[in-house]
Parts: C-alpha cells; structure tokens; sequence
C-alpha cells in the first residue's frame, strides 16, 4: 500500500515539475462587449456567456460585470459543470448593454515525463468521455479507422500519440471554415480541411472509439501585442486522460494552423518541432473558457441543445441570434497586457 501510495505521489509531483518547469506565462485583462440593443424593444432578451475560473493553469480575478439588464448570475450546466453568467432583460428594454471584465495568468504547457507502465484503471470512471455526441460517432467508419490507426497499440499513450500524428498527417486548415468549425466528424472524415473544433473532433472521437478518454477544452486566445481586438480569436484543442498521470494536453489543430502560416510541409524540421511541442503541450497565448458538446445551458435556452459553447449565446423572444454573423450578435473581445 506504501509502495503504491509512494508511486502516485512520485507521479503527480512528477507531472507538475515537467507542467511548471521552464513555462512562460501571460497576464492580461480581457473584456468582452455584448450590445443587444439593435433588436426589437418589443422582446424579451437573454444572454449566456462562457466564464473562465480559475484551474491549475489560468489564475481568474478583478472579474466586473456591468450593463444595464435587469437580473444575471452565475450558474452551471448539470453535465459539465461550465460556469455561465447570465443576464436578461424585459420585453420593452430599448437598451441591452453588457461589459464582462477579468484578469488572466495563464501558464505554459510543458507535459513529459509519461510512465512507461500503464497502471490498472475503469474505463467505466470516464464513461462520459468515452461516448458519442451528435457530431461525434465512435461507431461505424470512425470505429474502423481508429482500430487501423491504433492496430498493435497496446496502452493508452501508444493509441493517443498514433491518433495524434495521424490527425497531424490527415488533417488541413481550411482559411474559409467559418469561425472554429463545427466538428461534423463524418465530413470531415470525407474532407478533412477545417479549423481548431474540427480538428479537434476528429482527434477526440477517434480517441473515444478507440477506448481512449478525450475532450475538447474552448479558449479565447490572449494577444500577444500591449493591446488587440480579440473577438474572432476562439480556439479549441483536446485532452485525452492517462492512466497513472492525469488529463494531457494535445493541439493538432495548431500545428495545422503553423504548417499554414509558415507554409510548412510534413517533412520540414519545423513541423516537427511544432508536432512535439503540441504534444503535451500549448503556449499561454490562450484562456480557457468552456468545455462539452451538446450543451444545455442554465438556465436552459429555448433552442436545441448547443454543439459548443466556446461563443456568446444569446435569444431574442426565444429565437437565437447567429454568434458568427457581427450585425445580428454584436458583441467584441479585447486583451489588454497587465
């Protein structure tokens, strides 16, 4: 029991030295603008956004909320527990105005140093992230071509990295995807070009079919200049949990996105730093904000369940507004250096 107690502790302490070891950091003050005002007065009005906490990674504080609704608080959802604050404002309201301020410490990931021996564990503990979602299957051609890419990988370190240099190899960033993507696995499956949500999805559901817990985690990425319009700066990567170690950080959306910037192909030295740089890996150029698909908010919206909530949501009389179109949902981040 002593020896076993001793081996966990090592692993943690472990895991936190190669997390902290040599990370760069990045503070801020991030604020997010939503102006409602130019729908009909005659509708009631309400709003839900993503809000970040505080983790082993970010610090969150000086949080101000300011605007002219009538009530707002702090909820979560029931499945995965992501903070929301929301705010409404009555049928007759001509001006629906909010300001949502924090301060933001964001570290570097730096994850290495993974046990060689995969120690006993209950899938049935991450049953959660383990299942479909609606744009997720792990069944069918997602099932089949995870067991040809995880074929003679036996742990779960073995299927995750082949996972992830097959979504490296496979995948593109496609400049024209509007906003992040929506992870719609199975076309993707058939044209595999989109941005970071689909990517991804791609990684997480091929994870999942082979048995390996994944999720996606949503951000706002952090300027990296003294002061920048944020707004269109929503990113998403995957985690996938390892027995013995704990949740590890994987982003190949964004070595898809520096093979684009750079004009990098595979077999080019840089695409291999980046390739092992995200893996267990990512810059503190980013916040993070939400997690889950297939999301009901609290309070509960009047639409469908969301696929994500990495943006503002938000209804007028119960219809939803589109949080990619700026003239129907008018609504803007900024990132201040502190």
């Amino acid at each position: 029991m002593k020896k076993a107690l001793s081996i966990f502790l090592a692993l943690i302490l472990a895991q936190v030295a190669s997390i902290a070891l040599g990370a760069q950091s990045r503070s801020g003050v991030v604020t997010l603008t939503v102006d409602l005002s130019a729908h009909a007065s005659g509708q009631d009005a309400r709003l839900w956004l993503p809000y970040p906490v505080t983790d082993g990674h970010q610090i969150i504080s000086d949080i101000s909320v300011t605007g002219d609704f009538a009530s707002s608080g702090i909820y979560t959802d029931s499945v995965f527990n992501t903070p929301i604050l929301y705010a409404e404002w009555p049928t007759g309201a001509k001006s629906r105005m909010l300001t949502f301020s924090f301060a933001v410490e964001r570290q570097e990931i730096r994850q290495t140093g993974f046990p060689e021996v995969e120690p006993a564990w209950n899938p049935a503990d991450y049953a959660e992230y383990l299942q479909s979602t609606s744009l997720g299957p792990i069944d069918g051609e997602v099932k089949k071509l995870a067991d040809s890419i995880t074929e003679n990988k036996r742990t779960v370190l073995e299927k995750a990295r082949a996972i992830y240099d097959w979504t490296v190899d496979n995948m593109y960033r496609d400049p024209e995807t509007i906003g992040c993507g929506k992870g719609d696995v199975c076309l993707l499956l058939k044209k595999p070009g989109g941005k970071c949500t689909d990517i991804s999805s791609v990684y997480v559901a091929l994870c999942r079919a082979a048995g390996v817990p994944a999720r996606e985690v949503f951000s706002v990425r952090l300027g990296k200049k003294a002061e920048e319009d944020t707004t269109t700066w929503q990113h998403c990567w995957a985690e996938f949990f390892l027995p013995g170690y704990g949740w590890v950080t994987v982003d190949p959306a964004d070595v898809r996105k520096a093979m684009l910037t750079e004009n990098l192909d595979l077999a080019n030295p840089r695409t291999k730093e980046y390739r092992e740089f995200f893996w267990g890996g990512i810059d503190p150029y980013r916040v993070v904000i939400a997690q889950g698909r297939d999301v009901m908010l609290n309070p509960p919206q009047a639409g469908p369940v969301l696929n994500t909530f990495g943006y503002p949501y938000a209804e007028i009389g119960g219809k939803s507004l589109d949080f990619y179109n700026p003239k129907e949902f008018v609504y803007s981040y900024t990132f201040k250096e502190k």
